[in-house]
């Protein structure tokens, strides 16, 4: 069942979509269930509604499966830069390298992206519906894995169990890699972390994907006990690749 409403993010002065996913015995048991937050909330259940015709299709995956958990994906802003400027606490140095025809400077609203999710939407969705408060989860994918990343450093309490798919650490390198240095992740029950071979349309520039998530991987692992760093053979950087790895993601993250 999926439910979907509108918030006024504060941190942000500015609107979003929300949707909710809620297992099939969402309504027949008195039961409460985890919480998954996830980013660019519009690409995760329907083709239809996502950005460029097809979706991670999760709610399929999951009336189909015995993992009963609460989804919450939170649309993201396709205004200009402004998706890039949500998912990195950091104006990245690195942006006009990899993308010349951006002029302006981009990221740097993630502190207060995250502080909607802590501080607003989270108390919102634990009144609204039967949630365990205590066992909350993120996941995101390319840029939402950054911005995951970044809340498991700054929340380790709060996102227990994170999911960072086909990441753009690249985006902000050195900030991340040395945030999580000086973070304790020792409240992080797992940390998925995985990378395609072939993210980019170059040679040189699916290296460069790898070794931006193998450095982060180096970090984590010493810091967290249940973590996994995995090199997908043949995966690209879309939606529907995501959604062929789905299952695995989410079998790692409550397994």
């Amino acid at each position: 069942m999926l439910e979907q409403f509108e918030v006024f993010m504060k941190s942000l002065n500015r609107k979003r979509m929300v949707r909710v996913y809620l297992p099939n015995n969402y309504e027949s048991t008195n039961k409460n269930y985890p919480v998954l937050y996830m980013h660019d909330g519009q690409n995760l259940f329907k083709d239809e509604d996502a950005t460029y015709g097809m979706s991670w299709r999760i709610s399929d995956y999951l009336d189909n499966s015995n993992l009963e958990i609460i989804v919450v994906g939170i649309d993201s802003n396709d205004e200009g830069y402004k998706r890039l400027d949500e998912y990195s606490p950091w104006v990245s140095t690195s942006i006009k390298e990899f993308f010349p025809e951006i002029k302006e400077d981009v990221g740097g609203e993630g502190k207060e992206y995250v502080e909607f999710i802590v501080q607003q939407l989270k108390p919102m969705i634990d009144r609204k519906y039967r949630t365990k408060v205590e066992e909350t989860a993120m996941a995101g994918s390319s840029m939402g894995g950054l911005i995951s990343t970044y809340a498991a450093c700054m929340y380790p309490k709060v996102f227990k169990r994170v999911a960072s798919v086909s990441s753009a650490y690249w985006f902000s390198q050195q900030e991340i890699e040395q945030l999580l240095k000086q973070s304790d992740l020792s409240a992080l029950e797992a940390f998925y972390l995985d990378i395609g071979t072939n993210e980019s349309a170059e040679e040189i520039e699916r290296e460069h994907d790898i070794q931006s998530s193998a450095k982060v991987y180096e970090i984590v692992k010493d810091k967290v006990k249940n973590c996994t760093f995995e090199i997908i053979e043949g995966a690209a950087h879309n939606e529907k690749a995501w959604r062929e790895r789905v299952g695995h993601i989410f079998s790692y993250l409550y397994k």
